[in-house]
C-alpha cells in the first residue's frame, strides 16, 4: 500500500502549537503534525494557522509522502527545515 490523504480535515493544537492531519496506509492511520512555526515566523490565530496550512497543503502532503516510512513509525512531525 501507499500513503494517501483521503480526508482533508485538520486541526490546531494550541497547547503544542501544531497542526494535525492524517494519512492512511491501507487501513492504518498515520498521524502527521506540522509545527506552527514552520508556517509563520510570527504568532498567528488558530484560523490563520489553518489557512496557512490549507494554502500549503499540497506541498506539505508531498513532503509527508517523502518522509513516510512504515518501518519508522506511524507519527511524524514536520518542522520548518522540512518545508523548505
Amino acid at each position: 500500500m501507499s500513503l494517501a490523504f483521503p480526508n482533508a480535515s485538520r486541526s490546531f493544537d494550541d497547547v503544542r502549537n501544531l497542526i494535525r492531519f492524517t494519512g492512511y496506509d491501507g487501513m492504518f492511520e498515520v498521524k502527521f503534525f506540522v509545527d506552527a512555526a514552520a508556517l509563520s515566523a510570527t504568532r498567528l490565530s488558530e484560523q490563520d494557522y489553518l489557512r496557512a496550512f490549507d494554502a500549503a497543503r499540497s506541498k506539505i502532503q508531498q513532503i509527508a509522502l517523502k518522509l513516510y516510512n512504515p518501518k519508522h513509525g506511524m507519527t511524524y512531525t514536520l518542522r520548518a527545515a522540512d518545508l523548505r
